[in-house]
């Protein structure tokens, strides 16, 4: 068994890598979904310990948020795999501002509204991002010549 050498140079990326890493459409989904990830995060700390909280001077509510921090790598290292569990994750965060957006007064209705948008806006850019990535993979594999054996 003969392990990997560690200390040759790194190969560069294939051409189907370095298109789909600088595709705009791309490149623009992935940062939506950063974007609102990072939002979502922001907004359940916010809205759990300052501007909205069950309980005056916080509440533990706010701990809802540490799921969301799991993929926040995983989105920035570009992982595809990530980007799909995301979009399966989200929709916990979405039923939770429905369900808050009927049942609390405001600002907790306003804020649980925020809430759905953004989880729509990261649903959205997940499944494009992927869909996307998905395409032009197909479309190089396409465009190759067959490797004759």
């Amino acid at each position: 068994m003969t392990l990997p050498d560690r200390t040759a140079p790194l190969e560069a990326p294939s051409a189907g890598e370095a298109l789909h890493s600088s595709d705009p459409p791309v490149r623009m989904t992935r940062w939506l979904a950063v974007g609102s990830l990072i939002g979502l995060i922001l907004l359940g700390l916010a809205w759990e310990l300052v501007l909205a909280p069950v309980r005056p001077g916080g509440s533990l509510l706010a701990l809802k948020v540490l799921p969301l921090c799991i993929p926040l790598a995983g989105l920035l290292k570009n992982r595809m795999y990530t980007y799909r569990w995301v979009s399966l994750l989200v929709w916990l965060y979405f039923t939770e501002g429905v369900v808050r957006a009927y049942s609390d007064r405001s600002p907790g209705a306003w804020l649980a509204g925020l809430e759905v948008l953004l989880c729509l806006t990261l649903f959205a850019a997940c499944a494009l991002h992927v869909r996307l990535r998905l395409r032009h993979a197909r479309d190089v594999r396409q465009s190759q010549p067959p490797v004759q054996v």
